[in-house]
């Protein structure tokens, strides 16, 4: 099996259905990682091999979480899970913010790399930042402790906004310090192909978008 058909087939294990020609821009996407990686150290998995699982599966496994059109992806790093979730959703638009300038130039050529039209790349942080309108899901793969997350991306959220917080193991500890207005909406563990690790994700919202979504699904 070709590296891409591995690709569009361990996507389609996570509910995405990634076209060859996707699969390959991805592919294109973690060799330009590890070309820009070994000079500006941009990430800490190094082999484009271990890329695929770490960064761009990993990435892909929140995609049926995702709502509404307009998307943050808050302390982006490299481009992870934006760039990808990008590929796969061109009829959305994701603003990567992250505040280390060399990230931000990576996202750029990347997004140019890739003709990916629908990304925007902010050197900001996303506490500082000031947006015409909420954003409709903001993303945060390890980004901080979920009550520091809330808290951070307050200014770009509205009442409508899903948050998803994208860990590892599950963060009893985080969710027990949870405050109002924010409450959990759903919940579930992650399996991504070839990467033997917890993962999970948390959709959050304000109380008033809650509704009768509440609680841990």
């Amino acid at each position: 099996m070709s590296p891409i058909e591995r690709l569009v087939q361990d996507a389609a294990a996570l509910g995405v259905a990634l076209t060859s020609e996707d699969a390959a821009r991805l592919l294109t996407l973690t060799g330009e990682l590890a070309r820009w990686n070994r000079s500006y150290n941009l990430t800490a998995i190094a082999a484009p091999a271990a890329m695929v699982t770490h960064h761009l599966l990993d990435s892909l496994a929140v995609h049926p979480d995702i709502v509404g059109t307009r998307i943050a992806d808050v302390g982006t790093g490299a481009g992870f899970p934006g760039l990808p979730l990008a590929v796969c959703n061109p009829q959305r638009h994701f603003t990567l913010i992250d505040s280390t300038a060399k990230k931000v130039r990576f996202v750029r050529h990347a997004a140019e790399r890739l003709q990916l039209t629908n990304i925007t790349a902010v050197h900001a942080r996303v506490e500082s930042m000031k947006v015409e309108a909420p954003f409709d899901t903001v993303l945060a793969r390890a980004f901080a402790p979920i009550p520091k997350l809330l808290e951070t991306v307050t200014p770009i959220c509205g009442p409508e906004t899903r948050v998803l917080a994208m860990k590892g193991k599950w963060p009893r500890e985080e969710l027990a310090a949870l405050a109002a207005p924010w409450r959990v909406v759903s919940s579930r563990e992650l399996t991504v192909p070839g990467l033997d690790a917890a993962r999970c994700v948390i959709v959050l919202a304000r109380s008033a978008a809650a509704g009768a979504t509440d609680g841990v699904s």
